[in-house]
């Protein structure tokens, strides 16, 4: 029977004859790789003004964006379930959902508290 220490230190012969490490430390999930660097981000969105009459004001959208940039939002109108839009990249979004719609004066709020606000023109201010 072996210890926990030995196992730690073991070795597996890959079948291309490369080792890989059975080490603990080494099998632990890491951060995310270059591809996917930030990991999932979660937002609201809050409108001002509704210039169309539609969606309302206060918080209309709940959404994620996930490392690769893909971005799904579920509109929170109507109640109770609304509906679920999905954007190869949060940008995608923000030009169709916030920046055409300048006079709503949207608020997006991050999970860690960050805000981007769009006034007026539809610009970040």
């Amino acid at each position: 029977m072996s210890t926990h220490d030995e196992a730690a230190e073991a070795v597996v012969e890959s079948p291309d004859d490369e080792q890989t490490s059975t080490d603990p430390e080494d099998l632990k999930p890491k951060k995310p790789s270059l591809r996917a660097p930030e990991g999932i981000r979660t937002f609201t969105v809050c409108r001002q003004h509704d210039e169309t009459g539609i969606s309302g004001e206060g918080v209309v959208i709940e959404g994620v964006t996930f490392a690769t940039g893909h971005t799904v939002i579920h509109w929170l109108t109507p109640p109770p379930r609304g509906s679920i839009a999905f954007f190869d990249a949060f940008d995608d979004f923000i030009k169709i959902h916030v920046t055409s719609h300048p006079t709503n004066n949207t608020i997006i709020t991050f999970e860690d508290g960050e805000q981007k606000v769009f006034e007026g023109r539809g610009s970040m201010i």
